[in-house]
């Protein structure tokens, strides 16, 4: 068992020094700010004492023949994102989660599991820095693949410490972390629909989309779609504002249940028009933060069948007002699903790893005041562009459209590294050029 110290937060103020694999594992739930299921997570180490640094969390590749070259991108991805953010790691924490498939004890998926935390550890190695632990954590219990002394580590592994009984629990209560259940729990309230009533509102998506789409590609009309588009969506908001407050476990369905089919309809298609989107994120700060989430995450639930794809506009919405308001737990999983569902889209790109770096928001928040102040006739010479969000670039005229029809991926066919940085700036230019696509019969988008 490796002793050598690992500390959290940063060196002027208190830290909790956790001690070997058992602290570590005990620790993940509250350093991710909830509980990262199926996935790869690695934790940067800096300085003699191992204070934590960057982090990021991918989803666990189904095909082992992906572990090789996923293995090399994380294992650049953070130690040039921990470079450009502090300094270059002095060692990583690996973390495998992953419970028993069917039929599957745990130790046989810890095994199963093995061939990764190899891949991870030459990867990092390669680049000389080394893998200070690997964890497998599965079904309640975890395993070190670094440490070959069965007496602390046997093969059955060891329990993980009762919720709420360690030290990093009793100081993230005494700071005021929670820990918001698991990944699979956070991404459920931002998944497209799976019942009968995603039938009708894909109906209504087809309808909308039939309607809008040439409306879109026409100067004036785009206009007017922009216009009724964020109408319509602050029209949505101040009625979520004003319904009575439901209980957690059923705020979801109510905001459902206030929102029609064509309203959802004909905001999402509007929202893949780039400048409408980013007029959108205005809605930022205070109370129309809460209801502009609110809307975000019931319209990502809307985006169902075909339309899987234009989720990405209100799920990076979504991360963005999250990001905004101080939750960066729920930005990375809103940002994550995004470029789950279009890999190539700009703003979700740049935001993530914005949030990635630890860079703050108040950047881009003056910038987006700024831009509602100029528009509104009164120029505001000292709001500042962000100086660490490169903004999207504008164009005038229509955007163009992409085809949507024929070449849709599923939700959960293209993953991304949504807990730190996954290097979506390797990518971002490459979203200017692909967005010059033909129209499609589903509704006109486009990836920035």
């Amino acid at each position: 068992m490796n002793k050598r110290d690992a500390t959290s937060g940063p060196s002027d103020v208190q830290q909790i020094t956790l001690r070997g694999p058992a602290e570590l594992a005990d620790a993940l739930p509250y350093l991710m700010g909830f509980h990262p299921n199926d996935s790869v997570v690695m934790v940067a180490l800096h300085g003699g004492r191992g204070r934590f640094g960057g982090r990021l969390r991918l989803g666990i590749p189904q095909d082992p023949g992906e572990w090789a070259p996923v293995a090399d991108q994380l294992a650049q991805s953070l130690i040039e994102g921990s470079e450009q953010r502090d300094t270059r790691p002095d060692a990583i924490v690996v973390f495998l989660c992953q419970d028993p498939a069917e039929g599957e004890s745990a130790s046989q998926a810890m095994e199963r599991l093995r061939p990764l935390a190899q891949r991870l550890r030459r990867a990092c190695g390669a680049l000389d820095v080394p893998v200070l632990e690997a964890l497998c954590i599965s079904d309640g219990r975890y395993w070190s693949y670094c440490c070959p002394d069965p007496r602390c580590c046997p093969a059955e592994g060891n329990p993980l410490a009762l919720p709420g009984t360690t030290v990093m629990a009793a100081a993230a209560a005494y700071a005021g972390v929670q820990v918001r259940g698991s990944l699979r729990d956070m991404e459920a309230r931002l998944m497209p629909w799976e019942s009968a009533a995603a039938q009708e509102q894909e109906r209504a998506l087809d309808s909308a989309g039939a309607v809008l789409v040439s409306r879109i590609l026409d100067v004036d009309g785009r206009g007017e779609v922009a216009g009724e588009t964020l109408r319509v969506a602050r029209d949505l908001m101040e009625r979520l504002g004003s319904a009575p407050v439901a209980a957690p476990a059923e705020a979801d369905r109510a905001d459902d249940g206030l929102i029609t089919s064509g309203e959802a309809a004909a905001v999402i298609l509007g929202l893949q028009d780039r400048e409408t989107r980013d007029r959108a994120a205005e809605w930022m700060e205070g109370r129309e933060a809460d209801t502009a989430l609110r809307l975000w995450r019931a319209l990502a639930r809307r985006c169902v069948g075909p339309y899987v794809e234009h989720a990405a506009a209100p799920l990076t919405l979504a991360g963005w007002v999250s990001w905004s308001s101080g939750d960066e737990a729920a930005a990375r999983v809103a940002l994550g699903l995004a470029l789950r569902a279009d890999p190539d889209y700009t703003f979700a790109q740049l935001l993530h790893q914005a949030c990635n770096q630890g860079l703050d928001p108040e950047t881009l928040r003056r910038c987006l005041r700024g831009e509602r102040v100029v528009r509104d006739g009164r120029r505001d010479d000292s709001a500042p562009g962000p100086e660490g969000v490169r903004r999207t670039e504008r164009r005038s005229g229509p955007r163009p459209a992409r085809a949507t029809a024929g070449r849709r991926r599923s939700a959960g066919t293209h993953r991304r590294a949504s807990g730190a940085s996954s290097r979506p700036g390797s990518a971002a230019g490459r979203g200017h050029a692909r967005d010059r696509q033909p129209l499609g019969q589903r509704g006109a988008r486009t990836r920035e």
